[in-house]
């Protein structure tokens, strides 16, 4: 790392400082925060349970709410602990390639899979949230009941993960920005 003189857009020389962007703080922070936010959602939505005894026609019946039994929330959950991994080892990833020096091969790899990630969760958050719909207003032109005035600890934890996940979605998107700008500025 060291300094060089580029020109400007006045044609002025300007003296630029070489930091790569496994260098910058704020970019490790972002992807440690990306990975805590998608832990954390994992965690959420892995631990919610919920059972209750629901009167109908006279009788009583138990029923849970479970992430298993959503097939959204089933995605919702692969994903965030997919993301979640990937951002463990994209760290390690980031940091190995700055002490080894091959850090444009990695920037570029990274760069890549973060996109493919906050495809991921994005889409993932998605299936969530329209199942979160469903699930508060219900759907009456196919007789789709709505579920969270029934389990509404479940619902509310749901959406919470839902939420951090969202953030977390939004940070890789910053990741894959930054990224760009870097590689941008470095290839100019």
């Amino acid at each position: 790392m060291g300094t060089h003189s580029k020109p400007n857009v006045d044609g002025d020389l300007k003296i630029v400082k070489d930091t790569p962007i496994t260098q910058r703080p704020y970019h490790l922070f972002l992807r440690f925060l990306a990975l805590s936010l998608t832990l954390i959602s994992t965690i959420i939505v892995a631990l919610d349970k919920e059972t209750k005894t629901i009167p109908y026609a006279g009788m009583q019946f138990k029923a849970t709410a479970k992430w298993e039994y959503m097939s959204a929330i089933v995605f919702f959950l692969v994903s965030n602990a997919i993301a979640c991994s990937y951002a463990v080892v994209s760290l390690v990833i980031t940091v190995m390639a700055r002490r080894s020096g091959k850090e444009n091969v990695a920037v570029l790899v990274v760069t890549v899979v973060d996109l493919v990630i906050m495809a991921l969760l994005f889409s993932a958050n998605g299936a969530a949230s329209a199942v979160g719909v469903i699930g508060q207003k219900g759907n009456s032109h196919v007789q789709w009941m709505k579920v969270c005035n029934v389990f509404d600890v479940y619902c509310r934890h749901v959406t919470a993960a839902l939420v951090l996940s969202l953030i977390g979605s939004t940070l890789f998107l910053l990741l894959v920005v930054h990224s760009l700008f870097k590689l941008h500025y470095t290839s100019s």
